[in-house]
Order: C-alpha cells, then structure tokens, then sequence
C-alpha cells in the first residue's frame, strides 16, 4: 500500500510536537490521535478522535469510556480501543505509586488527582480512609462504605478498628459527591467532628477529609475545619478534667459526691 506523504508528515510532526513539549500544547482530540496512531500506525485518526471527543465529551471521559461504547466510533477497533484502556490503567497505576512516595500534607493536589481518577464517574457516594504511618506516608487505602453516606453508616469504631488493623497514625477521609457540588453538608461535618473526636481518644492524627465532585474538590483541613474539631475535642477534654476536680472537691468537703 502507498503511503500517503501528507498524512505521514502530519503523524511526524504531531510526534515532534509532543517530543518536544509534551502535552500541554495539545487540545484534547489531538491527545485521542496520537494514542490511535499507535493503534494505526498508518491511517488517519483525526476523525475518529473528534467523534470520541464529540461523544466522552473530554479526555478523562474518553479513557474512563467501557470498550464496548470505545468501539461503537467508526474506525477504533480493538488494538486502539486497547491501547486507550492501557494507558489508562497505566495512568492510574503511576498516580497510586506517586502518591505513595510523598508526605500526605505536601501532596494534597496529587491526593485529589489519584482519587478524582478513580471516583469522578461514581453513581453512588464511595468512602475512603487512606492509613499513614509515622512520616505520613500513604500505608494503605480502603473503600468503607458505599451509598449515601450519613452518621449512622459511618461508624467511628470501625474506622478506628481498621486504623489499628493497618498500624496506622493518622487518617485521610475522602469521598465524592455525584452532584458535582464538593461544599460539604451539615451531615458531613458531623461526620467528620465525630471521626476526629474518635480519633484523638486513640492518639491517632486526622489530616483531612476531601469532598471530591465534578474537578473540584473541598479540604477540611484547608477550611480550618480539622484543627477547629480538634481545639473543641480539647476543651471538652478540659472541661471533663475540671468538672471531675470539682467533684473530688466536693467529695472532699462533703464527704460525698454529687
């Protein structure tokens, strides 16, 4: 078969492109067109790409689509639709690692892209713990419950359970809201004073909790919120400290309690 020399010099220089700069100079279709060149290395993808981009509406929407809808697109077959999904996984393989190997209290943004990655097409609310050991390094990850999460689903002894299960000193919370409105609600915050509450009795660190939605996301810990809970766990430490001297003294000058 003849090759066709426009399209060839069009493929180099998309290559070039992406040598050179990398990504960031691409609009979203022109990402699609390279990774199907790697599929079809010797037909033109442009096509294919913008009706991918027409139909997943973004990137992100492209890589996440199922196989099957991939390949509905004239012209994606099996090794691109393949390929999509590869690059995907892979993707999401790199940003767990990644991390992993950084300090939660550095990494928040790199947090929200691992976790958006996998949660942004969520149905259902999913809540996530992420266990950290001393130097606050990600130990673990795990799902504690799925569905519309309220105060009585979340139970502060289970997460704490599964703390001491993973030998872990502090906690990150997340879960998503599939509204796409990432403020949290009344029920949220409860959640989260009740978790930091049960967490400070064990001697165990709240970092965060992250609300994740349509690319957005809200940090507790960036609104204040944590270190708030926690100064109000505290004076009701002191404050029970108190009221059991004032009791003893009473006891004391009484001969009883009252």
């Amino acid at each position: 078969m003849p090759v066709d020399e426009s399209l060839e010099g069009h493929r180099k220089r998309l290559r070039g492109r992406f040598i050179k700069s990398g990504i960031g100079g691409f609009h979203d279709y022109g990402i699609i067109e390279l990774l199907l060149t790697l599929g079809s290395p010797r037909r033109d993808c442009k096509k294919q790409a913008k009706e991918a981009i027409e139909k997943f509406k973004t990137l992100r929407g492209v890589l996440e689509a199922p196989l099957e809808e991939l390949r509905q697109i004239k012209g994606i077959g099996p090794h691109n639709a393949f390929g999509i999904k590869l690059v995907q996984e892979v993707a999401r393989k790199f940003l767990r690692e990644k991390i992993i190997e950084k300090p939660v209290y550095r990494s928040s943004q790199e947090i929200f892209d691992y976790l958006y990655h996998s949660m942004r097409d969520l149905k259902k609310e999913l809540f996530k713990v992420l266990y950290l050991n001393s130097q606050n390094q990600i130990i673990d990850t795990g799902n504690l419950f799925e569905g519309t999460i309220t105060g009585s689903a979340i139970s502060p002894r289970d997460v704490m359970e599964s703390t001491l299960k993973n030998n872990a000193v502090s906690l990150v919370f997340a879960h998503n809201h599939p509204s796409g409105n990432p403020e949290p609600s009344q029920n949220d915050k409860q959640i989260t004073r009740d978790l930091v509450y049960a967490a400070a009795i064990m001697q165990i660190k709240v970092l965060d909790h992250i609300i994740i939605s349509d690319n957005k996301y809200f940090s507790f810990a960036a609104e204040g919120m944590i270190e708030q809970y926690e100064l109000d766990f505290l004076g009701l430490k002191v404050k029970g400290v108190s009221e059991a001297r004032r009791r003893l003294y009473r006891a004391k000058l009484f001969g009883g309690l009252d």
